[in-house]
């Protein structure tokens, strides 16, 4: 079983069970890089220095602070962060259930995977997630994650749980100032039919192990390169520019994707006799496991 992220208790009204939280992505299959010393080729280390005498600082002599004015720091000792428990330090008291589809995805922040953290706890961990799966709404509650409280949004997910904390507002810039500028473009029909069949063209299903990581490829090509002592380069990759004749363009890209510029099809529904037909799960391409870069 992997190492849980935080441990506490679920609650409902009166409802309550034992839960663990577990981090739902990982980046250590990422290709790492350590810094050295160019002439010595040894590895650096980085050490906390006094920024007026310079001089290296033991760990037991470092504190936080808060700065109130250029040099004035409000001293913050790590028991007085450890003393502001809250409700939330030891549970998720799930506070409203909303519709899925009004959390804005701006507010998404980091998944995690939370399930009962022992059998006594499952029925009563079952009985929350079957009922928001009934109701078709997920929960937002609140949970300490590195001594900060979070929102958290719970959605039921198999046999368990999805958990996401949510920025708060204060976090999220809001979408005006950058989109004031853009005016109002009225589009000829044409162009959008065109576009739509493109679009239709390039439909499928998301299926994100058809998608590889190009760059992290292109590193460990180049790593091995170096480490058989061999030239590695990359081909240049011409950036686009903008599109000055859009009609053009858009023709040119429909007959790129195999279809007649002359008969333009305006997107409809399936039947109904198609959509009820079972369609044939294409096979995921297998993802290479990246490989930790030669020390």
């Amino acid at each position: 079983m992997p190492r849980s992220t935080w441990k506490g208790y679920l609650k409902l009204s009166l409802v309550s069970c034992a839960v663990a939280l577990y981090n739902a992505t990982s980046t250590s299959e990422r290709v790492s890089f350590n810094t050295l010393n160019r002439k010595t080729g040894n590895r650096l280390k980085q050490n906390l220095v006094d920024s007026v005498s310079g001089e290296p600082v033991d760990t037991a002599d470092r504190v936080k602070g808060y700065q109130v004015s250029k040099g004035q720091y409000v001293l913050v000792e790590d028991t007085d962060l450890e003393a502001l428990k809250i409700e939330s330090t030891k549970t998720i008291e799930i506070e409203t259930f909303v519709p899925q589809a009004e959390v804005d995805q701006i507010y998404l922040d980091s998944p995690y995977y939370l399930a009962p953290d022992d059998k006594v706890a499952e029925e009563a961990f079952a009985v929350i997630r079957d009922a928001m799966i009934r109701k078709e709404m997920v929960g937002i509650g609140r949970v300490v994650l590195n001594r900060r409280e979070r929102m958290l949004m719970l959605e039921p997910r198999g046999r368990g749980m999805l958990a996401t904390t949510l920025r708060y507002p204060y976090e999220v810039r809001q979408d005006g100032e950058y989109f004031a500028d853009i005016t109002d473009v009225k589009l000829p029909a044409e162009m959008l039919d065109i576009a739509q069949e493109i679009i239709g063209r390039k439909s499928g299903h998301f299926e994100p192990d058809k998608f590889t990581d190009r760059y992290e490829e292109a590193v460990i090509g180049m790593l091995r390169a170096k480490q058989a002592g061999q030239a590695f380069a990359v081909p240049e990759a011409e950036a686009p520019a903008n599109v000055v004749n859009i009609m053009d363009a858009l023709k040119r890209s429909l007959e790129a994707e195999g279809a007649e510029t002359g008969a333009i099809r305006r997107p409809r529904a399936p039947s109904k006799k198609a959509a009820e037909a079972p369609t044939a799960a294409a096979e995921p391409a297998r993802k290479p496991k990246a490989r930790k870069a030669a020390r």
